[in-house]
């Protein structure tokens, strides 16, 4: 039985985000924006704490930049459920939906997160912008970058991205928060 069990696990650290369990109706979340506080706190987060939550960004009429109508785009799959190889609202994984947003606006990207991270240019975390590629590797001991999210706030240092996670879905995390920090592999810039 523990033979099976964690053949499963391995399966499930495979696809692309990770393999934490789902939030039942009945346990309380903690919003992105509030996880930096509860970590203040004392209080311990986790990347299945974090809400499915729509988060547009606001800008003037007539001056969106690329980086804001593609990150917007992305924001409208917050809550699409995860489904590898998906690329629909019925289903997405994390390379679909920045393949289907960068699309959308005329960017072409590849398919897959291993092999987005051939692209654009490498820039340092300090650098960061929204717009930016964020690749991770999120299974422990792998060689190879299996996942993929879009930068889509910088603020007081705090790197918030769009992504699919097998376990929430589209969803919004920060790149402080343990999980994501310490899969983090390296950001690039594609506009």
């Amino acid at each position: 039985m523990r033979y099976f069990s964690t053949l499963l696990l391995l399966i499930l650290l495979a696809s692309c985000g990770s393999s934490k369990k789902k939030a039942t109706p009945n346990e309380r979340t903690i919003s992105v924006a509030a996880a930096y506080e509860a970590r203040r706190n004392g209080t311990e987060i986790k990347e299945e704490d974090n809400p499915k939550a729509y988060y547009p960004i606001e800008t003037p009429k007539g001056n969106a930049s690329k980086a804001d109508n593609i990150i917007n785009t992305a924001l409208t799959f917050s809550g699409v459920r995860y489904k590898y190889g998906g690329t629909t609202r019925k289903g997405m994984d994390c390379s679909g939906l920045l393949y289907v947003s960068f699309s959308e606006h005329d960017v072409e990207l590849p398919r897959t997160s291993s092999r987005m991270a051939e692209r654009g240019t490498r820039i340092r975390v300090k650098d960061i912008e929204k717009g930016d590629l964020l690749f991770f590797k999120t299974t422990r001991g792998s060689k190879r970058i299996n996942h993929v999210g879009m930068v889509v706030t910088v603020e007081n240092d705090e790197i918030k991205f769009i992504h699919a996670s097998s376990s929430r879905g589209v969803t919004i995390s920060s790149l402080r928060d343990g999980f994501w920090n310490q899969a983090f592999v390296k950001a690039t810039r594609i506009l």
